[in-house]
């Protein structure tokens, strides 16, 4: 399972989701799925969006989880 490090970030720079969905056009809501895992996926523009906003890379938003089992391609 990938993971969501949204709350970390805003954490260590004294930030809220509130200021990131302000700062980025991202809903809350879409954010609060994010941190809580319940997102189906992210888009690249959200993706991008939140990492201008918090000066990261992708990497840092997103890891992959230590039970992660590969998806089998439906080709």
């Amino acid at each position: 399972m990938i993971r969501v490090h949204i709350d970390h970030l805003l954490k260590a720079q004294g930030r809220s989701f509130y200021w990131l969905a302000k700062e980025t056009g991202v809903s809350h809501t879409t954010l609060w799925r994010l941190k809580k895992d319940k997102a189906q996926g992210i888009t690249f523009n959200t993706l991008e969006s939140i990492c201008k906003t918090l000066k990261c890379k992708p990497g840092d938003v997103l890891t992959m989880g230590r039970n992660h089992k590969p998806v089998k391609s439906r080709r």
